[in-house]
């Protein structure tokens, strides 16, 4: 009887005890302790599979020709065209441009490369190209307006250019179904007209993004009301020189769905001194209103396939030969 008694006090203490590791006030387990495992952070920075790249430094533009591929028929997005005044400030020269202005590479530029063919003589001002012997480019890009842009009937263009030693000349002939403009002066990109855009200083601010004071920015009315009406040219950008371009030379000609221009712009309006081989940043656009007694600007084509106003970098190059 006492043996049972004794078996049977031993038994409840060790039920007891076993139960007290789970009471209140109980001291937890220890966190299991694991197998050591791998540190994934050392593990990534010594694995092959990823190597770390290094630190970021500003990219070197490579100053090259390559070779034309195709581009669009229209730009990726349609870019505001209204002249704009800014308050240009010098480019800096980065090493880049630096080498390029040795002229032994060609810089890399969107768009078709544009010839100007010097002339031993001056061109007859007819606004017809016939006696040009240069290559015609085309400017069939709707860069502006693309949801007012109908067909080719109703905007497209083609080119061509020259120079000598006093004139930089420029010939358009553009498909135009209704002949529009009423604007003078700043406004006359309100109405059908003109545009070029010239880069002065290509190798001095080769990969400078923005405006400066040896871009330009003219524009031509082929004539007010009427092509027969008064010739107008109108320089926007630099600022610092906005209004009319003395010495200018214009003339215009129209036929059913076309009209026709010759230009000439004295090279001291640009402030430059030509020569065989130079190269400048180039663009040429044609504006198109449509809406006879309005002033506003359409549409617009450009032989600049991503053209922007404000970046020269999206500008062509033209040069010149002999």
């Amino acid at each position: 009887m006492k043996k049972k008694l004794r078996m049977m006090v031993l038994f409840i203490l060790v039920v007891l005890i076993l139960s007290a590791c789970n009471m209140p006030g109980a001291k937890p387990n220890p966190t299991p302790i694991l197998f050591p495992t791998p540190n994934y952070t050392m593990t990534a920075l010594f694995s092959q599979e990823g190597e770390i790249p290094p630190t970021i430094t500003p990219p070197v533009v490579v100053v090259t020709q390559v070779e034309q591929t195709a581009a669009p028929t229209t730009a990726p997005a349609e870019a505001t065209n209204t002249p704009v005044v800014l308050t240009a400030t010098s480019a800096s020269t980065s090493t880049s441009t630096v080498a390029a202005a040795t002229n032994t590479a060609q810089p890399i530029r969107g768009g078709q490369w544009v010839y100007a063919k010097k002339m031993s003589t001056a061109p007859t001002f007819d606004g017809v190209w016939d006696e040009w012997d240069s290559t015609k480019y085309p400017a069939t890009y709707v860069v502006y307006g693309k949801s007012e842009w109908k067909d080719s009937a109703d905007l497209e263009a083609s080119f061509r250019t020259a120079w000598d030693n006093d004139y930089f000349y420029v010939a358009v002939k553009v498909y135009d179904d209704k002949y529009v403009q009423d604007a003078t002066g700043m406004d006359i990109y309100k109405g059908d007209s003109i545009e070029i855009l010239l880069d002065t200083n290509l190798y001095g601010d080769l990969n400078t993004a923005y405006l400066s004071n040896d871009d330009y920015q003219i524009g031509i009315s082929p004539g007010k009301g009427s092509i027969e009406g008064e010739k107008e040219v109108f320089r926007w950008f630099p600022s610092g020189s906005a209004g009319g371009v003395s010495g200018t030379k214009v003339a215009s000609t129209k036929e059913d769905g076309i009209y026709r221009i010759e230009i000439a712009i004295p090279w001291s309006a640009f402030g430059v001194s030509p020569s065989s081989g130079k190269q400048f940043g180039f663009g040429l656009s044609v504006s198109d209103n449509d809406n006879s007694g309005e002033k506003l600007q359409q549409s617009m084509v450009s032989n600049l396939p991503y053209r922007s106003l404000v970046d020269p970098t999206t500008w062509t190059v033209i040069t010149l030969s002999n």
